[in-house]
């Protein structure tokens, strides 16, 4: 694929847009990318999140946390990078009808694969709340574009912006009955949604997780049921199919 646009949208946190053929094989909200790193002491892939798919460009979103992500964020338009993908399993909504309502809940750079998701729920007439969690104000990321799709709260965990602290604040502050809940975050945020939401049939949860081959087969990637893999089988799973 070839790199059209690489910027820095919050601290540490790159966008960066992506053309190709593999574009028309991005169907679903939730799935990533597996991109290969030019430094060959670099062996493994990183799995990046695909946070917005249009007719001829996908958008990644990621944070610069290793030397892999830095190396990323030192890529030029015009470069061509090695990906395998899309990947995974995306988040499902075909359930809800017009006029439902969806809570989305995001914390850090899980926040990224959501902004599809909450696109394609408005286009099919879903109201959607977004409670959307950082670390800090200067994390803060695409704030603009979740609050040209519903309500969005945000939360931060120093209090420097929105409400104090995690998302469960900021879910506590809403009088909402949803008719399905998605997250995607840290491995307590995830935590939190499934217990929080333990009577609601309709909560999915996207997992954070390392991992080696990105299609199923080395299961670096297993969750805590058996044969469950976050790549091959996730990262979008129904809330009772794992164990947190």
């Amino acid at each position: 694929m070839r790199v059209e646009s690489n910027i820095e949208v919050a601290y540490k946190t790159f966008e960066m847009i992506l053309s190709g053929d593999q574009v028309k094989d991005m169907l679903q909200a939730g799935q990533f990318l597996h991109l290969k790193m030019k430094n060959p002491n670099l062996l493994l892939r990183r799995p990046i999140s695909i946070a917005s798919i249009d007719e001829e460009t996908c958008t990644l979103l990621y944070k610069v946390v290793g030397k892999g992500t830095e190396e990323m964020s030192e890529y030029e338009v015009g470069d061509q990078l090695d990906v395998l993908g899309p990947l995974g399993n995306g988040f499902h909504y075909e359930f809800l009808k017009e006029n439902d309502t969806a809570l989305v809940i995001g914390g850090g750079i899980g926040v990224a694969p959501l902004y599809e998701l909450g696109k394609r729920l408005v286009k099919d007439g879903i109201e959607v709340t977004f409670v959307l969690g950082f670390a800090s104000a200067k994390d803060v990321y695409y704030e603009a574009q979740f609050r040209e799709l519903g309500n969005v709260v945000i939360t931060t965990d120093d209090g420097s912006q929105g409400v104090h602290g995690h998302v469960g604040k900021g879910v506590d502050t809403l009088k909402l009955k949803p008719s399905a809940v998605f997250a995607c975050g840290p491995l307590p945020l995830n935590m939190f949604v499934q217990s929080r939401f333990s009577e609601d049939e309709h909560v999915y949860l996207s997992l954070e997780e390392r991992m080696a081959c990105g299609i199923g087969a080395c299961y670096a990637c297993d969750t805590k049921k058996k044969d469950k893999r976050v790549c091959h089988d996730g990262p979008v799973f129904h809330r009772r199919e794992v164990d947190l």
